[in-house]
């Protein structure tokens, strides 16, 4: 009996004692510290109408998407060149997304080194998010001062986070010639300046020919101290190894004292210059190279775009041009001649990938000739099953002096590329897609090749300069192989593809076409290469369409003014 009072003693404490645990936790969410009390008692009351998730769940921050708003644009352009004006960095670096250490670098380095003092930065109206705006300062060293005006651009984006507002930064905000890596330096030349003149002894300048910009830094890089030049003191871009442009020479942007120039002599040509110059002027993303096939010298080379030397140094699949170089390697095996019968269907699968012709067009009982001058895709693939996979790299680089990484013309360039591949993609090579890389300085060697009948190496600066030994080939093709090669660019010229662009030169010519598809692009790349007695030309226009049209009249230009 005892024992029982007791329990019922203990249940009694418990309903006596239950409101003060309750008032306990009430206590504790008051107090801040007991969510997870909170969502049990909300949980609790919620479930009964079934709205515990909405009851419950803590609300996520939404992140603001779309473009930004004008003001916004404005208030935080405003905020990072206010900042950057007034040598406030972390403020200016705050206003950007940049998550190292770049902006802060580059930003400090505007002053401490490259010696730029006085900046006033002004706005002009924004497009959009883009806010250009100009840049005005004094440039002071060693007792020297000259002004500096530029003109550059800022973009506002959000950040992914969050959302927020933010400069999208990028060293070219700070110069548009600057790549994400360089830096700006003030200081004695790291080489003398150099006077470049022509095979003629007149001087090149940007005023006479835009498009030298990048060749003549490379010029000086090079040549400078060869040269005998005296430095001055100048505000340079200096590259970074990790820079996207380290491939590139450094770049003078304000001379503060002239030095003594030395002379470099080039092979061009001030005329066939001038005419390349104005030649791609007409045509956006265009660049061209003409050569001596005879000696090797490059007599003009011209890009439209300024920033980067695409002649010389584009890495991009040739298209049908290559099927120059295929084809004299199906001729030297046997696998195609000429004039015999060859096929050229619709269609022709090989390692898993269905090729055709453009607009699927098929040549019945036609000749290998025939095909080239159509530019017969098929006619090419259906050969892959009878090549090694490093056929065509070995043609490539025994007889046309490609892919070595080799060259030594004077300034930098890619020397073409063409890979050992396999199944689709070794097919796809044949045609010039795959793996395989060029750009018109690559191809007009290539006809060069053909119209000389050897390889001789492409120059610009005259190996006696600096004694510098040039590429050569490994072998010859033989005269029967040569002379049916020469026969199939003839009849292109003459008949083909190539034969608008063409007209009026002859008889001693030869020309192929080219298109190259690029992923992403609605037209593909044209391309054009061709000779015309002892002169060899290429060209390409980026997404211009089909090379007949695109770059054949530019090439097909410099050949008759040379002529």
């Amino acid at each position: 009996m005892g024992k029982r009072r007791r329990v019922a003693e203990r249940r009694s404490a418990a309903r006596k004692t239950r409101p003060a645990v309750i008032g306990g936790m009430i206590a504790v969410v008051v107090g801040g510290a007991g969510f997870g009390v909170y969502a049990l008692f909300g949980g609790g009351a919620a479930a009964e109408d079934g709205s515990a998730t909405a009851a419950t769940a803590p609300k996520k921050p939404s992140v603001p998407t779309g473009p930004v708003p004008a003001a916004q644009v404005k208030a935080i352009a405003t905020q990072f060149l206010t900042s950057w004006q007034t040598g406030k960095i972390a403020q200016a670096v705050a206003a950007t997304n940049d998550t190292t250490t770049a902006a802060t670098s580059l930003l400090t380095g505007y002053t401490k080194d490259a010696h730029i003092t006085g900046v006033t930065i002004t706005p002009g109206p924004a497009t959009g998010a883009k806010v250009p705006f100009t840049v005005k300062g004094t440039v002071t060293y060693g007792g020297t001062s000259k002004p500096l005006t530029y003109q550059s651009a800022l973009t506002v984006v959000r950040r992914t986070s969050d959302g927020k507002p933010l400069v999208d930064w990028h060293a070219s905000v700070v110069h548009p010639d600057l790549a994400d890596g360089d830096k700006l330096l003030t200081g004695e030349a790291g080489t003398p300046p150099i006077k470049a003149v022509d095979r003629d002894g007149g001087e090149l300048t940007l005023t006479k020919y835009p498009s030298l910009g990048t060749i003549l830094d490379s010029l000086r890089e090079k040549y400078g101290k060869k040269a005998g030049g005296k430095a001055g003191i100048e505000l340079r871009v200096v590259r970074g190894k990790e820079s996207k442009a380290a491939k590139s020479a450094d770049k003078t942007l304000l001379e503060l004292s002239k030095g003594t120039p030395g002379t470099v002599k080039t092979t061009l040509s001030p005329t066939l210059q001038a005419a390349a110059e104005a030649q791609v002027a007409k045509k956006a993303k265009s660049s061209v190279v003409l050569m001596r096939p005879s000696t090797g010298e490059i007599l003009a080379v011209a890009n439209q775009s300024h920033g980067f030397n695409t002649a010389f140094q584009g890495s991009l699949a040739p298209g049908s041009t290559m099927k120059v170089v295929t084809s004299s390697l199906l001729i030297e095996k046997k696998l195609a001649s000429a004039d015999k019968p060859h096929p050229c269907p619709k269609f022709s699968t090989y390692g898993g990938w269905k090729f055709q012709n453009d607009d699927k067009f098929e040549i019945k009982g036609g000749t290998f000739k025939a095909s080239f001058a159509r530019s017969c895709n098929t006619a090419f693939i259906s050969q892959a099953p009878k090549l090694d996979n490093d056929s065509l790299t070995k043609q490539a680089q025994q007889v046309f002096g490609l892919g070595m990484d080799n060259w030594a013309i004077g300034v930098s360039t890619f020397d073409g590329s063409v890979p050992v591949q396999s199944q689709a993609q070794m097919a796809a090579s044949l045609i010039g897609q795959g793996g395989v890389r060029m750009n018109p300085l690559n191809m007009a060697s290539v006809a060069a090749t053909v119209e000389s009948g050897v390889f001789r190496q492409p120059y610009l600066v005259s190996p006696d300069l600096d004694g510098r030994t040039l590429a050569k080939a490994t072998r010859t093709m033989s005269a029967a192989t040569l002379s049916q090669l020469r026969e199939l660019l003839q009849y292109t010229a003459a008949y083909g593809t190539a034969a608008e662009a063409m007209a009026g030169l002859g008889p001693d010519y030869g020309a192929k076409t080219g298109s190259a598809e690029v992923d992403g692009q609605k037209q593909p790349n044209g391309w054009f290469t061709a000779y015309h007695g002892d002169l060899a030309g290429a060209g390409v226009v980026i997404a211009g369409g089909h090379g007949g049209s695109t770059a054949g009249p530019i090439v097909a230009a410099l050949l008759k003014a040379g002529s």
